[in-house]
């Protein structure tokens, strides 16, 4: 059973651009993916929305949502971002922000001024903040962990190393060095995709297993990444490869456990 889904998302691609969605890969996911459609897909318990474009508007449309938490989206460079994120907390169940960072051009985006200047807001406003980096921006997601340590992180998707290539070095040591910060905790989320077409279990099982390894189950948590996850597995096949490297113990922490005390959601 999951009790939390530490990540997921809603959109409606009629109503919004989700610039992201830039080729006919994405055609499966276009359309309307909201809490009925999920709770179709998923059976968990509780779950966080996490943010999919670089607008506060959508942000405020998941705080209406009946969920346990959103991970919402807030312009970090605003002079006034501590005041935005006192009114988003205000308007629902504001636990994280999250910037598009792969996304970023300049690899070393997390680490400007002004950017971390944000990132200490959110932390300062007892948030989480959620680190979204591809190995380009490895580099600076560790570097801006180890400069704000009274920020607690979460890190999207593993880190999202290329599986479908075979990568393990140099994302397996940095994995090491970010499990190093107490600050730092991670989603077994998001992997799939990452892999080749035609997967097999084989193919992800080693990295899923590094990851619980160098984090442990207390500062790891399970995300379906619906529907993202769709483009290349069910959310069952999602669910079955978390499971297949954590014990029932393990699963109490990695099923809901660590989503609850790393967002407070009580």
């Amino acid at each position: 059973m999951i009790s939390v889904d530490a990540h997921h998302h809603l959109w409606d691609t009629a109503v919004r651009d989700y610039s992201w969605m830039d080729g006919p890969w994405a055609d499966p996911i276009r359309g309307r993916f909201d809490l009925a459609r999920y709770a179709e897909a998923v059976p968990a318990a509780r779950s966080i929305v996490v943010q999919a474009v670089t607008d506060e508007a959508e942000t405020r449309e998941l705080l209406a949502a009946p969920v346990a938490g959103v991970v919402g989206w807030t312009d970090l460079t605003a002079p006034d971002v501590a005041e935005r994120l006192a009114e988003l907390k205000a308007a629902g169940p504001l636990v994280g922000v999250r910037h598009l960072a792969q996304d970023e051009p300049d690899p070393e985006w997390l680490t400007r001024p002004p950017v971390m200047r944000g990132i200490a807001a959110v932390g300062a406003a007892g948030l989480v903040y959620d680190l979204l980096v591809r190995p380009p921006q490895a580099a600076a997601a560790l570097a801006v962990a180890r400069r704000l340590p009274e920020v607690s992180f979460v890190l999207d998707h593993a880190g999202k190393p290329d599986i479908a290539h075979g990568m393990w070095e140099p994302w397996a040591g940095w994995i090491a060095e970010m499990a190093a910060l107490p600050n730092v905790t991670v989603k077994l989320s998001g992997l799939v995709t990452e892999a080749a077409p035609g997967w097999e279990p084989a193919d992800i099982l080693p990295y899923a297993r590094h990851v619980l390894a160098a984090f442990g189950p207390s500062r790891t948590m399970y995300g379906s990444d619906w529907p993202v996850c769709t483009l290349a597995a069910t959310p069952a096949q999602v669910t079955a490869l978390v499971e297949e490297v954590i014990s029932a113990d393990e699963a109490v922490e990695v099923m809901g456990g660590t989503a609850r005390r790393v967002y407070r959601l009580g």
